[in-house]
C-alpha cells in the first residue's frame, strides 16, 4: 500500500462527479460537517457509552464519547502526518497532510452504528438469532445473511448506514470520501471470515461497497480468490482504533471516580501509573503549585497527563511500524506496541476496569435491562416482519419510517429493515417503545 493512492477524496456515489469538484473547501472537513449536522449523530447524545444515562452526576454517552475519540484523533494525525512528512518529503504538498482531519472524521462516524444500551443492545440482537425465537429462521434464510445476523456489529452497521442508500435516499449514503469510509472498517472482513471474535467489517449487503473502495484506494486484499473476503486494515484505522482505546479506557476511570466506584487514592494511582517516579512528583509538584485541592480537578489533570503521554506513543508506534503496516503485516493495535511501562500501566487500568467498573451494579442493572427491552423488540418486530399480514403486525409495521423497507417482498430485507429500525433507536426511545408493545404505556386521551 502507498499513501499517495490511500489518501483520497473520491466521494463514494458520486465517483462521476470527482473531476468536476473545485471547491477550496476541503472534502474531508466536508465530511466530518456532514456526520455532525446529521441525525443519526445527534441520537448518540441519548445512546449509552457504560454507565447508565446521567442522573445527578454527568458522565459519558455516546456522543460525548465520539467528540472526545474525534478530537484525539486530531491530534494523532496531525502528529502523524508531520513525522511522516519529514521522513517522506514527497508527501508535502499532497492530501496526506489532512489525515488530521481524516481520523477526525472517522472517530465522529466510528460508533453511529451501535445499538441502544451499548454492548448489551449488541448481543440482544445476535443472540435473538443464536439462542432465541429466531434460531428457528435460520433455514429460511441464507447462509451469508444468516453468518450476518448471528453476528451483528456495530462497526458494519456503521459502514451500512454511511453507504447504504435508504429508501427515498440519494445513492451512496452519506455519500463520504473514500478514505473516509475506509478508516472506520476496524474489521476487514466478512461475517464468514470473523472467527469466534465474531468481529467483521460489512454486512453482504454492502460488501461489493468496499471491495470498491478498497481497490480504488489500493488496500492489501488478504484472502484469495473463492474464500470469504478478507483485507488489511487501511493504515488510518490504526489511530482511530487508538483514539477510541485511549478514551474509553481513560475517561471510564475518571467517570468511575465520579460516580464514586474508584477511591481517589485508587484512581490517582491508575493515572500516575504511566509515569517515572520523578515525573508523578512532578506531577504533583504542579498540583500544589496551582493550588489545585478539588479532588475531581486533580483527577481531570491526571487524566490530562496520561492520555496525553498516551498520545504521543501511539503516534510513536505508529511511526516506528509504519512498513509493516503499509505492508499489511502489522500486528495488534498501537496500545499494544507501546513501551512495556506504559502498555503495563494500561493493561492496570483494563484490570480495574473490568472488576469495579464494567461488572459493577449500575452497569449490570442497565445491561440487564436494555437486554430485556431489545430482546422484546427484536422478537416483536422480526414477528412482524416475518409474519406482516397478520394484524397485530401491520399495527407494528406502521411504526416505521418509510426509509425502512419494511414491505419489501424479500424476507432478508424486512429482517435487515427490522435490525435497522431498532439498532437506529436512542436508549429512551428504545424504552418508549418497549412500554408501548407490552401495553405499559399509554396515551394520554
Amino acid at each position: 500500500m502507498n499513501w499517495q493512492q490511500l489518501i483520497s477524496n473520491r466521494r463514494f456515489g458520486q465517483e462521476q462527479r470527482h473531476a468536476d469538484r473545485h471547491d477550496d473547501r476541503s472534502e474531508f472537513k466536508r465530511d466530518s460537517d456532514r456526520l455532525i449536522y446529521s441525525a443519526p449523530f445527534r441520537r448518540l447524545q441519548n445512546k449509552t457509552q457504560v454507565f447508565p444515562l446521567p442522573g445527578s452526576v454527568f458522565v459519558h454517552n455516546r456522543l460525548t464519547h465520539s467528540l472526545e475519540v474525534s478530537s484525539l484523533g486530531k491530534s494523532l494525525g496531525d502528529d502523524v502526518a508531520q513525522r511522516l512528512m519529514e521522513r517522506h518529503p514527497e508527501l508535502r504538498g499532497t492530501l496526506f497532510g489532512e489525515i488530521g482531519t481524516i481520523v477526525q472524521t472517522a472517530g465522529l462516524a466510528h460508533d453511529m452504528g451501535n445499538p441502544p444500551f451499548g454492548h448489551s443492545g449488541e448481543k440482544a440482537i445476535q443472540t435473538f438469532f443464536t439462542e432465541r425465537e429466531g434460531k428457528s429462521l435460520r433455514s429460511s434464510l441464507s447462509k451469508r445473511f444468516w453468518e450476518d445476523i448471528c453476528h451483528f456489529e456495530g462497526n458494519a452497521n456503521a459502514f451500512r448506514l454511511l453507504t447504504h442508500q435508504f429508501n427515498g435516499r440519494r445513492a451512496g449514503g452519506f455519500v463520504m470520501t473514500y478514505t473516509s469510509l475506509a478508516s472506520i472498517v476496524k474489521y476487514p472482513v466478512s461475517s464468514e471470515a470473523c472467527g469466534k471474535h465474531g468481529k467483521f467489517g460489512f454486512f453482504a449487503t454492502e460488501e461489493e461497497y468496499y471491495v470498491r473502495i478498497a481497490e480504488s484506494l489500493g488496500i492489501t486484499r488478504l484472502s484469495a480468490t473463492g474464500e470469504p473476503l478478507q483485507y488489511a486494515r487501511h493504515p488510518l484505522v490504526y489511530l482511530m482504533e487508538a483514539a477510541d482505546d485511549i478514551c474509553y479506557e481513560i475517561m471510564d476511570i475518571e467517570d468511575a471516580h465520579k460516580l464514586k466506584l474508584l477511591t481517589y487514592e485508587e484512581t490517582e494511582a491508575l493515572l500516575l501509573g504511566f509515569f517515572d517516579k520523578d515525573k508523578q512528583a512532578d506531577i504533583r509538584q504542579r498540583l500544589k503549585e496551582e493550588g489545585v485541592t478539588d479532588n475531581n480537578e486533580k483527577i481531570v489533570y491526571l487524566r490530562a497527563c496520561a492520555v496525553g503521554v498516551l498520545e504521543a506513543a501511539c503516534v510513536k508506534a505508529f511511526v516506528d511500524n509504519e512498513q509493516q503496516i503499509l505492508e499489511g503485516t502489522f500486528q495488534g493495535s498501537l496500545i499494544s506496541a507501546i513501551s512495556s511501562e506504559q502498555k503495563e500501566a494500561y493493561a492496570q487500568c483494563v484490570e480495574i476496569s473490568m472488576k469495579k467498573i464494567y461488572m459493577s451494579k449500575p452497569v449490570l442493572d442497565v445491561e440487564l435491562s436494555g437486554y430485556c427491552i431489545m430482546e422484546t423488540l427484536m422478537r416483536d418486530l422480526v414477528e412482524a416482519a416475518v409474519h406482516p399480514e397478520r394484524f397485530h403486525s401491520k399495527q407494528l409495521i406502521r411504526r416505521f419510517s418509510s426509509q425502512y423497507d419494511i414491505n419489501s417482498e424479500d424476507l432478508e430485507t424486512r429482517i435487515m429493515s427490522v435490525i435497522d429500525y431498532i439498532s437506529g433507536m436512542t436508549d429512551i426511545y428504545a424504552l418508549d417503545i418497549y412500554q408501548k408493545i407490552k401495553g405499559l404505556s399509554l396515551p394520554i386521551i
